[in-house]
């Protein structure tokens, strides 16, 4: 527990100022400037009136943030590795968005603050509309090396808990390219497909190698259970199988810093037709 001090203002010096919890009166808080005590879990909104049932003047918040913060009850926590906050970013620009999910329980939970830096140079963000996450921009050169990770910090609170999360990464642990576009083939043996329009260019300096499958007609590109499966640098693969009914598939990652995957495309194949 501790005492926290409470101003109303300075215009409000010698008035008979009082005070009200949650829209409740305190007796015991009288006068511009008074003392609470706050115990664990016990903060809420607390307003100066002129008198009793008097105007409104002015008020504070008291929120209570508990150290350390190891009892976050706020946020469901996405895994362990990835903590409670998913960052991505399609490319190296500079932009990337961060999310994450209230627990049932504190769906009314409110963002108080959102704060981004990189070794001590603020990045811009701006919050979604429903709070469930945060676009952000830092203005480094793509084509610098990356020396310190950019921390992301969240304050969020539910009626007087405060908790705060932090994120830290290099934005090339977030980078994940775009689904690959225009996928095809003529003739069920041969594909091709193009580099993401929003991936970085040139594409020599920023190169991509891509993940492709072969796996059992009906089954989806996340099945364990494939007939063919490699990594390849080129744009272009020849599925030499002799099953005439299968999917094709295949995913891009940044082949400098084996990051995270695109989501896949893929292809039915069939006797009869090629459905990309």
């Amino acid at each position: 527990m501790m005492y926290v001090p409470l101003t109303c203002g300075e215009a409000y010096e010698n008035q008979p100022v009082f005070w009200k919890k949650n829209g409740e009166v305190q007796p015991a808080l009288q006068g511009n400037q008074v003392k609470v005590l706050v115990e664990e879990m016990d903060g809420g909104n607390y307003t100066c009136h002129l008198g009793p049932e008097g105007e409104y003047l002015n008020h504070t918040v008291i929120l209570i943030q508990l150290e350390p913060d190891n009892r976050t009850v706020i946020l469901e926590e996405k895994s362990p590795e990835e903590g409670h906050i998913h960052c991505a970013a399609p490319n190296y620009k500079g932009s990337f968005h961060c999310a994450w999910t209230k627990t049932s329980s504190r769906s009314n939970a409110a963002v108080l603050l959102v704060k981004a830096e990189r070794h001590l140079e603020k990045i811009s963000c701006e919050l979604n509309a429903d709070a469930s996450g945060v676009h952000c921009h830092d203005a480094s050169c793509p084509y610098k090396e990356e020396q310190h990770r950019i921390f992301l910090t969240i304050y969020i609170h539910s009626n007087a808990r405060l908790e705060a999360y932090t994120k830290a990464f290099y934005l090339r642990e977030i980078v994940r390219p775009a689904k690959l576009p225009n996928l095809h083939s003529s003739d069920g043996k041969a594909f091709s497909w193009d580099y993401p329009d929003s991936w970085e260019k040139p594409c020599t300096f920023f190169g991509l190698q891509y993940q492709v499958k072969v796996v059992h007609s009906g089954h989806s590109c996340h099945s364990e259970q494939h007939i063919v499966m490699d990594t390849i640098e080129e744009k272009t693969f020849v599925v030499n199988v002799k099953a005439r009914k299968y999917v094709f598939c295949v995913r891009a990652q940044d082949k400098h810093t084996s990051g995270p995957f695109s989501p896949w495309s893929h292809c039915i194949v069939t006797k009869q037709q090629v459905e990309c």
